[in-house]
């Protein structure tokens, strides 16, 4: 979907088409990997392998969207729309996965963490992390992106193609993190709203991907490729979206699991770690913590 370094031939060409992939992968996983190290103290429990796992992965899938391999494949239906399954579903929950939120919280001194928690609950912000608007940016995007000549331009510029990775990358994790998030958000509702946004966003992308396959000889406007290869574009966005959605839910679920499951207390002679305030509902908690040094 990103077609940075797109247009990189003669010799060294394909050095420097590599270069923009091992730059996403090298300043991501270094910054997360930097914050881990600033977060680490004596007597603090090491930050959960797992996030890192996540947040690795995450990366290196953004960067594969950006190496030649996927480039080339850019203009293909089905090429196309490998990227838009990873750019937009499946790289956005690996990050989200990572809790970057509650990891650079954490990894900065208490001053500037309340500075962020603070502009976290702004009033401007507040609304974005509702699933809501981020189903609307992020699914109502697709249908603009497939029912109007936006794709085809796409095909034509390398700015347009980049600019709408970038907001299918940043819509769909905006998405993921305001459903299923680990990291605590400033209007996260509770367990039953988010599950029926989810479903909803799901039901519409399963419907714009029926459509694209029905109408695949006229969308999208101006596309590339063959009827053939639009169709098996189109079952790949219904099928992987479906996969992609499940993990998400589970992801929900899971993350509603750990927060309101029977705690057991702290055992003799150890210390109490304190915890955030967290609604018993489902919903996470809206306190943003501000952990100490």
């Amino acid at each position: 979907m990103l077609l940075l370094g797109a247009h990189a031939h003669g010799p060294g060409g394909d050095l420097v088409g590599w270069l923009p992939a091992v730059l996403v992968a090298a300043v991501g996983v270094g910054a997360y990997l930097t914050a881990v190290a600033r977060r680490a103290r004596p007597g603090r429990r090491p930050w959960s392998g797992l996030r890192v796992a996540a947040w690795v992965t995450g990366t290196v899938l953004v960067a594969a969207t950006v190496a030649p391999p996927a480039v080339s494949l850019a203009h293909d239906p089905r090429g196309h729309m490998a990227q838009h399954l990873v750019l937009g579903m499946l790289a956005p929950l690996a990050l989200v996965l990572g809790a970057p939120v509650a990891l650079a919280l954490a990894s900065v001194r208490p001053a500037r963490a309340r500075r962020w928690a603070a502009a976290l609950r702004n009033p401007a912000v507040r609304p974005l992390a509702h699933p809501v608007a981020g189903a609307v940016l992020s699914v109502g995007g697709l249908y603009v992106l497939y029912l109007t000549p936006l794709y085809a331009a796409t095909l034509r510029s390398p700015a347009v193609h980049a600019a709408v990775g970038v907001h299918l990358l940043v819509a769909g994790t905006l998405f993921t993190w305001s459903v299923a998030g680990p990291d605590p958000s400033p209007l996260r509702p509770g367990l039953r709203t988010r599950l029926t946004v989810l479903v909803l966003a799901a039901a519409a992308h399963a419907v714009l991907a029926k459509l694209l396959y029905v109408h695949a000889a006229a969308l999208p406007p101006g596309g590339s490729g063959s009827v053939a290869e639009r169709e098996v574009a189109a079952r790949w966005m219904y099928t992987g979206g479906d996969v992609v959605e499940v993990l998400l839910a589970v992801a929900v679920l899971a993350g509603w699991y750990r927060r309101t499951r029977p705690r057991r207390g702290p055992s003799p002679g150890t210390r109490a770690t304190r915890g955030t305030p967290e609604r018993s509902r489902g919903g996470a908690g809206t306190v943003l913590p501000v952990p100490g040094r």
